[in-house]
């Protein structure tokens, strides 16, 4: 009868243990979903550079885009990487936001390429947007070149009438709902820009805020990436090579996974730092 017991209750521990076990990995399984928007596409080709070259803003950020998932995908578990777009396709800003909210996405990264006005600059290096309002006459440029894409839709006086980048009052709403989201968006942007120094080499222009639409309706912790100016033509070279693309997307993806590490969900840190870039 002791024997009889005894083997019940070691049988009710091994199941007890195995099933919190299976609960404990049932809770690490639950995928962490981040959403690559590579900047315009299709129609909308971005800033065209300094012309010396056949592809623009919208091939070199779908480029680094898709070599980032696959490489978030190959080597972090648990990651789920989807897309605003995996070709040369245009999908309009508010579709880009929306599909973004519909599909849950705990994290939300758009990839461009910066430009000065004209087509050639001085102007060189990284920056990245989170949400927010300036008055700096610079980056309000690049929030009306980017944001400018609107005007390519049919119904954009409909689909936009309540989004006004040049008036900060009517965007304050939007600013406060996101607050919850803007510490982790400012923590990632951070990494992002820290990567692009020690990782590729490059020039920081820092983290910056602005009003950019799809960061104004992504509803989760969101950033904006200008890999680099294509008005400047020793940059322009840079992220046209393929060594320049690889170095840019290995500094994003182990800035990406350093963010993910800091959520206490047990992702792994690769460090691909190359030891060698351009500046």
């Amino acid at each position: 009868m002791k024997t009889s017991n005894s083997l019940l209750f070691v049988f009710i521990i091994t199941v007890l243990t195995f099933m919190g076990e299976r609960g404990y990995a049932q809770i690490n399984t639950d995928a962490f979903v981040i959403m690559i928007d590579p900047g315009h596409g299709g129609s909308d080709s971005g800033t065209p550079g300094t012309g010396r070259y056949k592809t623009t803003e919208k091939d070199i950020a779908l480029d680094v885009s898709l070599a980032l998932g696959e490489m978030l995908e190959n080597n972090l578990p648990y990651v789920d990487v989807v897309y605003t777009r995996k070709k040369d396709v245009f999908p309009t800003l508010n579709g880009r936001a929306k599909v973004a909210n519909d599909k849950g996405v705990d994290l939300f990264i758009s990839i461009h390429c910066n430009a000065q006005p004209g087509k050639k600059g001085t102007a060189y290096g990284s920056e990245t947007y989170v949400l927010g309002t300036t008055k700096n006459k610079q980056n309000l440029e690049v929030a009306k070149r980017e944001n400018s894409v609107i005007f390519l839709e049919d119904d954009h006086k409909t689909t936009y009438k309540n989004f006004n980048p040049n008036s900060p009052e009517s965007l304050i709403g939007l600013i406060l709902a996101q607050e919850d989201y803007l510490d982790q968006s400012i923590k990632l942007a951070s990494l992002i820009e820290n990567e692009f120094q020690i990782t590729a080499k490059r020039r920081s222009r820092g983290v910056k805020q602005n009003i950019f639409y799809v960061l104004a309706y992504t509803y989760m912790p969101s950033v904006l990436v200008e890999l680099g100016f294509l008005t400047h033509k020793k940059e322009e070279d840079f992220l046209n090579s393929n060594r320049g693309k690889s170095i840019m997307t290995k500094s994003l993806f182990n800035a990406t996974t350093k963010y993910r590490q800091s959520l206490n969900l047990g992702a792994e840190i690769l460090d691909y730092n190359t030891g060698s870039g351009a500046n």
